[in-house]
């Protein structure tokens, strides 16, 4: 799942689950389109939106998977069934980097499935792109491969105006910068798809792009960037739960919305996103 905001014009249900996904409300989005949960669009949206819960919360396996069942009973052609095999890569992936369960090797068929099914110029190519560099980076540990799957990712979503999914491309390209020392070309794509997040009013994903920004810059910028993002973190219950051991520090070690160690930790989150 992807979406780039709403404007006036918007379909009302879809402007109403934009905004109550944008505010960490994933249950009552996805309340919003159980009546129509028979048509498969609307099923794949729905999984997309407890999926997404998972990631940022850590919780609801239970509600995504049935709500995934019935997303892929309910597949009619390639495109469809696509789909949902994309969605099950995903949960498979936050359930193994949140560390709930090793379903490595589950998210790997799952989106190796999903690529066979849906065509090259599917417009869920972007976003399955997205997620096979997530598990190269994050899985296989094989950043020339994630760059690869991020280009690939970032230029559809481009050709096909998804916004929010530019913002992701931009930060987890980013995130492969800095690793590799380059400061200027990082800090850039953080802001932008800090920008990105907050013009969209993604409000849950500017606490992420804060921090991630505060990694490129001087001391007291970078401590004013984390201080905005503790409150957002805050207001928001605690979301996401992989920037918890950074903002909310429980112990002496803390670690980066990529799992990046400051100090040694024992088995450190992954990225959710």
């Amino acid at each position: 799942m992807s979406g780039s905001g709403t404007t006036a014009g918007d379909d009302p249900l879809q402007t109403a689950v934009w905004r109550l996904r944008s505010r960490g409300c994933w249950t009552d989005a996805a309340a919003l389109l159980a009546p129509l949960a028979a048509e498969p669009a609307v099923a794949l949206e729905r999984v997309g939106l407890l999926v997404e819960r998972c990631m940022f919360t850590g919780e609801g396996w239970a509600d995504a998977e049935d709500a995934l069942r019935v997303a892929e009973a309910g597949a009619r052609d390639d495109e469809e069934r696509g789909g949902a095999a994309c969605e099950r890569g995903r949960l498979a992936y936050a359930a193994t980097t949140l560390g709930v369960r090793d379903r490595a090797d589950e998210a790997r068929t799952a989106l190796g499935r999903a690529a066979a099914l849906l065509s090259p110029t599917s417009p869920q190519r972007p976003l399955l792109d997205f997620r096979r560099g997530l598990v190269a980076e994050h899985i296989a540990d094989s950043p020339q491969a994630a760059r690869a799957a991020y280009q690939r990712a970032h230029e559809g979503a481009r050709a096909r105006g998804d916004v929010l999914l530019l913002s992701f491309t931009h930060h987890h390209q980013s995130r492969l910068a800095l690793r590799e020392g380059e400061l200027l070309q990082a800090q850039q794509g953080f802001a932008e798809a800090l920008r990105i997040r907050v013009d969209l009013g993604y409000l849950i994903g500017v606490a992420p792009a804060l921090a991630a920004l505060a990694d490129c810059e001087p001391e007291q910028e970078a401590a004013r960037l984390l201080a905005e993002a503790r409150r957002l973190f805050r207001m928001l219950g605690g979301v996401p739960v992989w920037l918890a051991d950074r903002l909310a520090p429980k112990f002496p070690a803390q670690t980066d919305d990529e799992g990046r160690t400051d100090q040694a930790v024992t088995t450190p989150p992954k990225p959710a996103a």
